[in-house]
């Protein structure tokens, strides 16, 4: 059977070739349409293209003799819009699952068990080293989100620049297992003033934010997610005291 044919227009200039574009060709063939693939390659054409067609962006598609638009367009033809907005919990899953393996992976080579109370530890620790990495790639964000509900950064700002480091700390010594005596108190203040807070922001208070538990660019829902971080964060101190206590 002969195939439907696409029209696509897109930048290829020397030292750029738009991603875009290629990503749109790649979504063409994937669909099944033989692309008739045509190139802008000067600044001077694609401005001469955009003028012609009345367009702000390339690259465009036409299929069947009708424009569809750039990249965001053709997803949203196919059935596939891109998600511009709202909540999504996929970067948290995304997260954890990585974690998890990364525990497992860790616990085999260093007992030869994936599956162990070790690799429960380190799951927890590597969740809250990672976490506090997301936090720290923009903490000037991540600050002004945490304000939104955290109880202590309400009544002393810096708090907000200091947990990520505190997380980011309680959690690399937690993983080595050294110096309890810092990690586990560290873990438990910051846990159980995360908790409380999280709890009267959204249980008692019923206010509906964005959750700064994996940045300042978060499309996660206050809630369910930053609480368990925080009981873990409790669950772990607590844990580790119990062993050292036992010791």
């Amino acid at each position: 059977m002969t195939k439907p044919t696409a029209r696509l227009h897109r930048m290829v200039m020397p030292g750029h070739t738009c991603p875009y574009g290629l990503k749109s060709k790649w979504l063409l063939k994937n669909k099944g349409y033989a692309v008739e693939d045509h190139t802008l390659t000067s600044s001077e054409e694609t401005d001469a293209f955009k003028q012609e067609h009345g367009v702000e962006t390339t690259p465009q598609t036409w299929i069947g003799g009708e424009r569809i638009g750039g990249y965001t367009d053709l997803r949203a033809h196919f059935g596939n819009p891109m998600d511009k907005g709202g909540t999504s919990y996929w970067p948290v899953a995304v997260l954890f699952a990585m974690t998890a393996l990364m525990a497992l992976g860790a616990a085999f080579v260093a007992t030869g068990q994936p599956v162990s109370i070790l690799s429960a530890e380190w799951f927890v620790s590597f969740s809250m080293c990672v976490l506090a990495y997301l936090k720290l790639r923009d903490v000037e964000s991540f600050s002004t989100m945490f304000l939104n509900y955290d109880l202590l950064a309400k009544r002393w700002v810096p708090y907000g620049y200091v947990y990520p480091w505190a997380e980011g700390l309680a959690g690399v010594l937690m993983s080595a297992q050294v110096l309890p005596w810092l990690s586990i108190p560290v873990a438990l203040f910051i846990g159980t003033i995360g908790a409380i807070s999280v709890f009267k922001a959204v249980y008692v208070d019923k206010r509906e934010l964005k959750c700064a538990c994996v940045g300042g660019d978060s499309k996660v829902p206050l809630g369910f997610v930053s609480f368990t971080e925080n009981l873990f964060m409790i669950g772990m101190a607590v844990w580790m005291l119990a062993k050292t206590t036992i010791a």
